[in-house]
């Protein structure tokens, strides 16, 4: 027969009917007590950590500037060359504008660039982890279970402390009365 008990206790009365009979006062005894189960409890338990990988990014390449920067060069000087009198200034700014676009567009498309790069975010994972251990042990041939912290091993220390009744209420109590003095 199993029984629920949060706390050891003493499992049968002879121990404090002994003490009430000799007038002792009820004193702590240390028994100990065989144990027959001990199970561990476990707990589902969040655990953060940082979790890291490396991607590879590819990015369209960069144009230097350089051919639109020869081609408003080239078409600045040939627009100068090209007009005269009042007309050279329109020549030449159409020059510095047609050789920008002409030289960006020679230029061609710049290769792609791959690179590494190391991506970090948070994740959580739930651990089982034991929380205490469910407990049977037997104690003058009965079985008690509670739950503890930590493995007890194959023996478990009861502290038990027997419990001495007090008398009912309601009777009148034995007294004492001093000589010369009146109630």
């Amino acid at each position: 027969m199993k029984q629920q008990v949060k706390f050891p206790r003493l499992a049968g009365v002879a121990a404090f009917s002994v003490a009430i009979l000799t007038g002792l006062p009820a004193q702590a005894q240390q028994e100990m007590a065989h144990v027959v189960s001990s199970t561990p409890v476990m707990q589902q338990v969040p655990v953060s950590r940082q979790v890291c990988q490396d991607e590879a990014v590819t990015r369209s390449g960069q144009k230097s500037g350089a051919g639109a920067l020869m081609g408003t060069l080239a078409g600045g000087a040939l627009g100068n060359a090209i007009g005269k009198g009042s007309g050279n200034a329109a020549a030449t700014a159409l020059g510095l504008f047609g050789g920008a676009i002409l030289g960006n567009s020679i230029e061609g498309e710049a290769p792609p660039e791959t690179q590494m790069v190391r991506r970090c975010y948070p994740q959580t994972v739930y651990e089982s982890r034991v929380s205490g251990y469910n407990v049977v042990y037997e104690f003058g041939g009965k079985q008690y279970s509670a739950q503890m912290p930590s493995d007890p091993g194959q023996y478990l220390q009861l502290q038990i402390t027997p419990i001495v009744p007090r008398p009912p209420t309601g009777y009148p109590q034995p007294g004492y009365s001093q000589p010369g003095y009146s109630h």
